[in-house]
């Protein structure tokens, strides 16, 4: 048993969003009945893509233009908990499957709307994709370059993340009630929620990181590592004494702040003497918050990542750990209309 089993997922979304929450959902033991449109989803032509979004999940295809079709989703919308679709705002309405239609079948359905903006303000209608959600939510930086196509999609992630997030707090409700809701989710607005979190920096530190020992460093080898020291005065002293910078092991944590380019100028030059591993190696050994910056092929291959499941072989696992209801392995992908004549499970 999984903590979600018996969670009936209608979903329509489409790329990465969508598929990413409720696959998050899927790996905690939903049921997810993946509605396609007519030729299927079109990441299912980057399948090294599509295979890692979408595990544990059914295949139906319905054209929601069609009259039968749409009755047919309808139907299963009447049936299910959750409702999640990834339409720019306005076009579920228009085909018949908005919130409100739903509602009227469905008083505790949870309904999901993921979109660029929200469905909602000033920027509801206009077009985007991740770059343009972070540069509206300020989470570019002033010094931004395109992103390569391996890049990090922040905010896709963080939308899927909140809004696996939404979904279960809103069932909880749903199911203590009988009455569902509607989530309105924004990419945009998960990001600036995020960077309102964090201050403005009242100084910069001409390259350094905000306080010495806190950033990314280049090693001998052409590589590079991070270091995560803040005010503790033992990861500092530790630090030090790795690079041999014994006569600043000492310094306290206001000192520091007060030296940052020449301290982490120090920090810098010794780690550009060594190798990655070795850096890595002595640094840990000594107690130092030290990390490899990692290629996306050697986290792939980490055992640590591994060993707690959120790698599983080639693909990936869940990144959540329970003790009681561990969440699904890596499974299958379902091929396009596998599961047409299927519906909820019992």
């Amino acid at each position: 048993m999984a903590l979600l089993d018996g969670l009936r997922v209608l979903d329509l979304t489409m790329w990465r969003p969508g598929p990413y929450a409720t696959q998050l959902l899927a790996q905690l033991g939903a049921d997810v009945i993946k509605v396609e449109p007519p030729g299927g989803e079109p990441m299912r032509g980057f399948r090294s893509h599509f295979d890692l979004l979408n595990q544990h999940k059914r295949s139906l295809v319905l054209d929601l233009k069609d009259d039968g079709d749409r009755a047919r989703c309808l139907e299963l919308a009447s049936g299910a908990e959750v409702f999640v679709e990834g339409f720019r705002p306005g076009v579920a309405e228009r085909l018949g499957v908005g919130y409100e239609a739903l509602r009227t079948l469905n008083a505790g359905l949870v309904y999901c709307s993921i979109s660029g903006y929200g469905a909602q303000g000033p920027l509801a209608a206009v077009p985007g994709h991740d770059v343009n959600y972070r540069a509206y939510a300020a989470a570019l930086g002033a010094e931004a370059v395109s992103p390569d196509a391996d890049d990090l999609p922040v905010a896709d992630m963080a939308a899927a993340t909140m809004a696996a997030f939404a979904i279960t707090a809103a069932c909880l409700k749903a199911r203590a009630t009988g009455i569902g809701d509607r989530i309105d989710l924004g990419m945009a607005d998960v990001l600036a929620n995020w960077v309102g979190t964090v201050p403005t920096a009242i100084t910069r530190n001409g390259g350094a990181g905000p306080v010495p020992g806190y950033g990314v460093y280049p090693t001998r080898d052409g590589e590079k590592i991070t270091l995560g020291v803040v005010s503790e005065e033992r990861l500092w002293a530790a630090t030090c004494e790795a690079l041999e910078l014994d006569d600043l092991a000492a310094v306290p944590f206001l000192e520091r702040l007060g030296r940052v380019r020449e301290l982490d100028g120090a920090v810098a030059a010794a780690v550009a003497g060594l190798t990655r591993d070795e850096a890595v190696e002595r640094l840990g050994a000594a107690g130092a918050p030290v990390a490899p910056l990692l290629a996306r092929a050697e986290m792939m291959a980490h055992e640590h990542f591994r060993e707690r499941g959120v790698i599983d072989a080639e693909t990936v696992g869940s990144p959540v750990r329970t003790a009681a209801h561990p969440p699904l392995p890596a499974g299958p992908v379902a091929e396009l209309d596998q599961h047409r004549d299927q519906g909820w499970r019992p």
